[in-house]
């Protein structure tokens, strides 16, 4: 399971960052992560059991074992062609970087 802890924007660096927390044990390759329909980031994976042995019995099994997947709307500015993850002592950090807020557009007065 992972537990998402936030989701901001840093208006300075013009970055959407979101932190997704608790994944202790995955490794890069045990997570997927992509952009669909253009505004929706995808973070998807399995966590295995590991150590399983042949013919053991278990009263009581701690960790989380499955599949999951989270999906999170990205804001209407984002740039999905500059997306970066790192997975890193458990936490897992996707940065999308943010285009330029556009022009307000102006009222033209027409002279008649």
């Amino acid at each position: 399971m992972i537990n998402m802890s936030m989701i901001r924007v840093s208006p300075k660096t013009l970055r959407q960052r979101i932190q997704v927390i608790d994944v202790p044990g995955l490794k890069s390759g045990d997570i997927k992560v992509h952009v669909e329909d253009y505004d929706v980031l995808v973070i998807s994976g399995e966590r295995k059991m590991k150590g399983d042995k042949e013919g053991a019995k278990y009263l009581r099994i701690e960790t989380m074992v499955g599949k999951y997947m989270h999906k999170f709307v990205l804001l209407e500015n984002a740039n999905i062609n500059v997306v970066s993850a790192v997975c890193q002592g458990g936490v897992l950090s996707v940065t999308v970087e943010t285009l330029p807020p556009s022009q307000p557009k102006k009222l033209n007065t027409i002279e008649v």
